[in-house]
Order: C-alpha cells, then sequence, then structure tokens
C-alpha cells in the first residue's frame, strides 16, 4: 500500500470513529453545529477570500476555460449565500428518526425508521460552495463525510474545510467528522474509491469524465450523480414571449451549471418567429449558435452542428439548435441525447405537456419554466448534495432525505417463529 492509500484510508477511518457520536446526537446539537459553522465562516470571509483568488489566479494562468472560472470563484455575496444555504438547514425538519410503526398478528411491533448513512465520500471539481453545501447537509443528517475536491480549488476547499472542523471543535464534536483528502490527483479519487470498510456511500459531482471514472473504479456503492446535457423545446403552441424569457435565462443566465440548456429544440411552425429574436436577445452575451441546416438557413451567425453538438454538455455560452417535425422528433430526440438530467416544453397545448412530462425520461421535467430551477435550494430542501440522475435511492436534487435509508426495530414478547 502506498503512502497516499495510507493516508487516504486514515481520513475515512477516522470518519468512521467520530461517526457514531453524531448518528446519536439530537437536532438541537447538529443545529448548533450548522450555525457554528456559518458564522465562522462570516467571520473568517477576508481568508476565504484571499485563497480563492489565489485559485482563480492559478486556474486563469493554467488556461482554465473562463466560463469554468465562474464555478470556482467566491466573493462576499457568494459566502454569505452558502452561509443562508447552511442555516436554511437548521429551519429544516431532518428526516433522522421518522418513520412509521406497525403491529403484527403475532404482536411483533416494527417501526420502521429513518437513520444517517453513516460516512459519506464526495468527490468533486472545482466548486468550492460543494465543500460547504455537502458537509452541512452530512451533519443534518448525522452522517460523517469525505471530501476530496479538485486542483482548481484547493487553497479554498482547504481553508472551508478548516473552518468548518473548528466549528466542529468549538461544539465539542469531533473535527474527523469532516476528512478532507488534500491530495488531488487521479490516484488519491482511486484511493477513496476502494475505501469501502470505511466509507458507505460515493457521490461523485461533475462531468461525465469523472462521474464515468467513479462508476468504472468506484468498489463502494455509488450514488450517481449527473452531467447536464439539457433541453428545452419551444412547441407549436408555445407563448412566443414567454418562451424567449425561458430560452434566454435557462442558457444564459448562468451557462456553467448543470442546469442550463444544451439544447434548444424548435417547431418548425414556428422557428422563423422564434429564432432570429432569440439570436437578437442573446446577442449581448456573445452566444455561438450551432444549428441544423434549418436553423442555419434562418440565422446568418448560425455554424453548422455535428453529431457530436448533441451530444455535448459545454458549460459554456454555446447552444446547440434544432429545427423538429414535432413533438415525436422532439421527445425521441431528448430521450437519446438526455442525461436525464432536467428537460423543458414551452407550450399552451395541454395533452403535449402531459405527454411531455410522461415520455421524458429525466429526473426533472418542466412545462412553462426554465431548468434553472433544478437545485435544492429552489425545491426548498435548504440545499442539495448533487442532482441524481440514476433511478434507484435517490432521483433529482439530493437533500436531506436522500443522505439517510431505512433501519427496521423490531419489539416483541418471546414470540419464536413456528
Amino acid at each position: 500500500m502506498s503512502n497516499l492509500d495510507e493516508s487516504v484510508r486514515t481520513v475515512c477511518h477516522k470518519a468512521r470513529l467520530a461517526s457514531p457520536a453524531l448518528a446519536s446526537a439530537g437536532d438541537g446539537q447538529k443545529n448548533r453545529i450548522l450555525e457554528a459553522i456559518a458564522r465562522t465562516l462570516r467571520t473568517n470571509k477576508p481568508a476565504i477570500l484571499e485563497a480563492n483568488q489565489k485559485d482563480l489566479e492559478d486556474a486563469k494562468a493554467s488556461g482554465y476555460p473562463t466560463p469554468m472560472l465562474d464555478r470556482l470563484l467566491l466573493n462576499e455575496k457568494r459566502i454569505d449565500g452558502i452561509c443562508d444555504s447552511v442555516l436554511d438547514l437548521v429551519r429544516l425538519q431532518s428526516p433522522v428518526g421518522s418513520g412509521d410503526r406497525f403491529v403484527r398478528p403475532n404482536g411483533l411491533v416494527i417501526m420502521r425508521t429513518r437513520v444517517p448513512l453513516g460516512v459519506v465520500g464526495i468527490i468533486y471539481e472545482a466548486r468550492p460552495n460543494v465543500t460547504v453545501d455537502t458537509a452541512a447537509l452530512c451533519l443534518k443528517t448525522g452522517n460523517a463525510i469525505v471530501l476530496r475536491g479538485g486542483k482548481e480549488a484547493l487553497r479554498s476547499n482547504r481553508i472551508l474545510v478548516d473552518l468548518m472542523r473548528k466549528a466542529l471543535s468549538e461544539e465539542s464534536f469531533d473535527p474527523d467528522l469532516i476528512g478532507f483528502v488534500d491530495a488531488t490527483s487521479r490516484e488519491s479519487a482511486l484511493a477513496l474509491m476502494s475505501c469501502r470498510e470505511d466509507v458507505d456511500v460515493l457521490i461523485p459531482r461533475g462531468g461525465k469524465g469523472l462521474i464515468r471514472a467513479c462508476a468504472e473504479n468506484a468498489k463502494i456503492p455509488l450514488l450517481e450523480t449527473g452531467a447536464g446535457n439539457c433541453h428545452l423545446y419551444v412547441d407549436d403552441s408555445a407563448d412566443l414571449k414567454k418562451a424567449l424569457a425561458i430560452a434566454v435565462n435557462a442558457k444564459c443566465q448562468r451557462p456553467s451549471v448543470c442546469n442550463a440548456i444544451e439544447t434548444l429544440l424548435v417547431h418548425k411552425d414556428v422557428a422563423k418567429a422564434f429564432l432570429p429574436p432569440f439570436a437578437d436577445m442573446t446577442e449581448s452575451y456573445s452566444l455561438e449558435l450551432r444549428g441544423c441546416p434549418e436553423t442555419c438557413a434562418l440565422l446568418s451567425k448560425a455554424v453548422p452542428a455535428s453529431e457530436e453538438d448533441w451530444d455535448t454538455e459545454y458549460d459554456a455560452y454555446i447552444l446547440a439548435v434544432k429545427v423538429v417535425s414535432g413533438i415525436d422528433e422532439a421527445i425521441a430526440h431528448i430521450n437519446r441525447y438526455s442525461t436525464h438530467h432536467s428537460e423543458a416544453i414551452v407550450t399552451e397545448n395541454l395533452a403535449h405537456a402531459r405527454r411531455f412530462q410522461q415520455e421524458i425520461d429525466s429526473a426533472c421535467v418542466y412545462v412553462n419554466a426554465s431548468t434553472r430551477f433544478t437545485d435544492g435550494g429552489e425545491f426548498g430542501f435548504g440545499a442539495e448534495v448533487g442532482i441524481s440522475v440514476q433511478k434507484l435511492h435517490a432521483r433529482g436534487p439530493m437533500g436531506l432525505e436522500a443522505l439517510t435509508t431505512v433501519k427496521y426495530l423490531i419489539e416483541g414478547d418471546g414470540q419464536i417463529r413456528s
């Protein structure tokens, strides 16, 4: 075993040893931890911003894509937003301890109750807010956490973890409830994926490459979050004013996030009325449009799309555009190329709306609203540990309940099975 493997295993084992005390703690104790974390982060804004600025400088120097720098950036407003999300969790009811009770004919009393998963491992890329969001969610649900972030955010993640561990100590809890893998090499990720003795579940947050690597190499159960190749379909019955506002928001409000659309599908009967105004409205964003032949015929600035464009999550001011014959083609295209994250239809046809929601195989399916709402905070979950695109255990924004499982508590009075 290499020194790196041993180091990662030590972090995970310490988290395992620390976890029982938190699992048995009451909501009041957990909420005080979260309040201490929010307070400590606010008090130490200058140090957090200094660390983040160094990360940004290094990322720019290394040629990190400009739209992705937005994911890495922290400022005072974003730090306040992170702290507010932590405090939102304080106000939410924890699912831990909830459940139901039933009595069998033989007198056995069976209680099904929600309990923590145990130790949660998170492998993620350059989004320092994930460091706090996921730690807070895990602590609220009685889980220990082991974090392994990307190299671009190493300084930011390191100071955020140090401050949260300090808050744990101040509340008389073991700081090892938040473990941090300081190495950012591929080997460190593989080491965490192999810690099945101490980590109960692994959650990757990032692009297709990271998700695929975890799915292929993890030796512990995986809660798979998804890349966001999201779609918006403008139906022939759509209110075009409404459709324009939704399309611009879904792509341009923040293109580097997973719930921004990457492909726009437009019904052939409204393409001429919709696409030129859309191109005009997005010109200030310097949005690059990659279109099908019909799109290119309508928009002089559009460039021809390749087959690869329909399958790409750009995370940038780039949008694939296709004119389709109707809802049949739209649904078929989305189900072929989607990552099963978030899709939307703009329509005034109730039958089309219901059919779209029934036949699209994605975690979140919208009618007449932007896909940008796929978010734990927007769904009222306080924060999220990720957007699950799988179908077992959890799907969509994963909040508090997704970080719990069930335990059956059975009480009897001498019953034996015949």
